[in-house]
């Protein structure tokens, strides 16, 4: 898209320009339209399973902004013939329970004949202009928080391996299933400067897509920053999807580590998430108040996982 015109408008709140979660249009001086869309291949054998992962991935674009979901609409591609209805089904109910735990509608959708399965939404969520939260908004001295543990990735990848089963794989699936509204009340009542959801890029990619764009550096202290239980244990197994590969060859050149980081935490750095947490920049003397926003509304990770920095902007260390 970097070869598309960008549009102008006024009422055009974020666009496609700094890599946002959603895009965002005012309809009313106290009023925005968020918008999004997400849908991929199957991330587990479960088809219940598989329909709230991907409904709840989508679902967090809306509060990586700052705002609530609205509606939504099913999109689908799914093999012809009647054998495998129940699945489809079973998929459609993970969705639809997701969308009713956002407190969103579902109005419907559209299905595409694919021998390969593919679920996911189109959402629309507003948001009031003066909570909204966009990733080129963090500054120097700000402090990062991580909402989630990382490791979906892996996860993911073992259990198409068949090196874990499906209880082993469960403490990612419900992870991915949590939604990330809590989080996002949190952030919009602690003022946050700024936010992002980590998904496919993992960590550090959408963490430097946040300080290329706020044009700050980043500094993350490997040792606070949240896993999860086997994460480091399937990196060191070599469970690794192509996107992490993909991770690291586009943006290893905009990353330093220290010594000190081992090869399994680099691993897991990259590895793409999905339906991960929130990554919010904070200013230092509203991190208390988020910390404690965060806590009592029961958030999966409360990780001060590091700091916005003036130097080295669009760049990150990792110590």
């Amino acid at each position: 898209m970097s070869e598309l015109p960008l549009q102008t408008d006024p009422r055009l709140l974020a666009g496609f320009e700094h890599a946002e979660d959603a895009g965002v249009f005012l309809i009313a001086p106290d009023r925005a339209l968020v918008q999004t869309v997400d849908f991929f291949t199957p991330i587990a054998d479960d088809p219940y399973a598989f329909g709230a992962i991907a409904a709840a991935n989508a679902l967090s674009d809306v509060y990586a902004m700052g705002g609530k979901p609205l509606t939504a609409l099913n999109i689908v591609c799914f093999p012809s013939g009647p054998e495998n209805l129940g699945i489809l089904k079973a998929i459609l109910r993970g969705g639809a329970d997701k969308v009713h735990e956002a407190g969103a509608l579902l109005l419907g959708g559209h299905s595409v004949v694919d021998d390969e399965i593919k679920f996911g939404l189109s959402v629309t969520g507003e948001v009031r202009p003066e909570d909204l939260k966009t990733n080129d908004a963090a500054r120097p001295g700000d402090v990062i928080y991580l909402t989630k543990p990382l490791g979906t990735g892996l996860y993911a990848t073992a259990l198409k391996r068949e090196a874990v089963s499906e209880a082993e794989f469960a403490p990612a699936a419900e992870m991915m299933m949590r939604l990330n509204r809590e989080a996002a009340e949190a952030m919009v009542a602690a003022v946050a400067h700024a936010a992002t959801d980590v998904t496919g890029f993992g960590l550090l990619g959408h963490a430097l897509e946040m300080a290329q764009a706020s044009q700050v550096g980043m500094v993350f202290q490997a040792e606070k920053i949240p896993l999860l239980p086997r994460a480091l244990e399937l990196a060191e197994k070599g469970m690794i999807a192509g996107g992490l590969m993909r991770n690291r060859e586009h943006f290893q050149g905009r990353v330093e580590f220290s010594p000190a980081v081992s090869e399994p935490m680099r691993i897991v750095l990259w590895d793409p998430q999905t339906s991960g947490g929130l990554l919010i920049a904070v200013p230092a003397a509203n991190a208390p108040r988020l910390e404690d926003e965060l806590s009592k509304r029961g958030v999966a990770a409360i990780a001060r996982i590091g700091e916005a920095v003036a130097e080295h902007p669009g760049r990150a260390r990792v110590l």
